[in-house]
């Protein structure tokens, strides 16, 4: 089966992750992949994998999601995605032309609307959609309306990656819940490093240093657990998405819309003395090393969802707080696998983490439930033999 997939973003990320999570998760033979994308490091990361790759300077989105819903000066964004059009449509054209036996195309992400109606027009084949991200509703704007008539006209399936992302979708739009999937490098029963019980407690953040991540809030909860006397170590692990240098990079970060937070991080520590107990460590791509070294995951995101770093590092035992404000039981059950705080609350996250810390034999008990959900619903294989059954339906219709 030939299957095109449509990215949205250049940087390699938690989409673009759980994307190559299932293509490798699919049974050999069953899906020949294919990849249009916006220009960056996503490239080379699946052309290493066999994956051909057709980039562009930008896929057009239309962001309705709860973090990043258009407002204020985010309306300005328009007029980036309107000039990422003709490069979306080109990219498709070439694909087009180039792989000529496409039977399903696959977006992998609700953002990339126009992407969905031009893909349907110019491939004529079934459309799936995931849906990555909470989005902004359910609500009665047009922006909605917007989303709701591109995917019941045409997306022949829709896909969530959980049910907090599926019961944000519009009213009257189907969903599938299939959970991404993640697979250790030892797959069978994967274990943290032993435990040394004279150390301090590492905590972890991973991922893009973003703002919405709240990269803020875990290094201020550092700052207070400091000043709490607490033994604890912090590890934040990523970098910036876009190079920042030059005029380009001064423009946005002068007009607000990026942030160098790994410099901005870097000064906060040195200001606030926090350099023996807060690390800034690079992306890696062996995130089981950093997952067995760590005792406790934090994500305390602003989108208020359970990220993929959660259930990663739920496969190597070990617990999360989380940033969400109504954890549903697929994801994240509370004082059973991690502990839920409120987004953008660094006082909260900090008595998350006084808790592990004052009672280190909940690590152990929450993190083994963890594990256990992380088996039950977040397996490569077993996720992805599920995507391709709605390739099948899809395409016996």
């Amino acid at each position: 089966m030939f299957v095109l997939y449509v990215h949205h973003a250049g940087a390699f990320g938690g989409a673009s992750c759980s994307l190559l999570e299932l293509i490798e998760g699919f049974a050999p033979g069953s899906v020949k992949p294919h990849l249009v994308t916006q220009r960056g490091g996503i490239v080379g990361a699946f052309a290493a994998r066999g994956v051909e790759v057709i980039d562009t300077a930008g896929i057009s989105r239309f962001d309705h999601t709860r973090y990043g819903h258009y407002r204020g000066k985010r309306w300005l964004l328009l007029l980036r995605e309107a000039f990422y059009l003709p490069f979306t449509l080109f990219a498709l054209l070439r694909a087009r032309l180039r792989w000529k036996d496409i039977g399903v195309v696959h977006v992998n992400e609700l953002v990339s609307l126009a992407a969905i109606v031009m893909a349907k027009a110019l491939f004529r084949c079934p459309v799936v959609v995931h849906v990555r991200s909470v989005q902004n509703g359910p609500d009665r704007s047009w922006r909605a309306a917007l989303v709701r008539r591109v995917l019941e006209r045409w997306a022949d399936a829709v896909i969530a990656i959980d049910e907090t992302v599926r019961r944000s979708l519009p009213p009257g739009i189907a969903a599938e819940v299939i959970h991404n999937g993640f697979t250790p490098r030892e797959r069978e029963n994967p274990r943290r490093a032993a435990d040394d019980r004279n150390r301090p407690l590492r905590v972890a953040m991973v991922g893009n240093l973003l703002p919405l991540k709240g990269v803020r809030e875990f290094i201020e909860a550092a700052r207070l657990c400091r000043d709490r006397s607490l033994p604890v170590e912090f590890l934040l692990v990523g970098g910036n998405v876009r190079d920042l240098a030059g005029f380009a990079g001064w423009a946005l970060q002068r007009t607000g819309f990026a942030v160098d937070l790994r410099a901005e991080a870097a000064r906060y520590i040195a200001e606030h003395r926090l350099g023996a107990s807060v690390r800034l460590v690079d992306f890696t791509p062996d995130m089981d090393a950093i997952y067995r070294g760590t005792d406790l995951l934090c994500f305390p995101s602003h989108l208020d969802a359970v990220g993929r770093p959660v259930f990663e590092a739920a496969y190597f035992k070990v617990p999360s707080i989380v940033a969400v404000s109504a954890p549903l039981p697929d994801t994240l059950i509370p004082k059973k696998t991690g502990l839920s705080i409120p987004p953008g609350d660094p006082r909260a996250l900090a008595d998350a983490i006084e808790y592990f810390c004052r009672n280190p034999r909940e690590i152990q008990r929450m993190g083994e439930a963890a594990y256990r959900l992380a088996l039950r619903n977040f397996d490569s294989r077993r996720n992805a033999a599920r995507v391709l059954d709605v390739y099948r339906r899809v395409l016996a219709k």
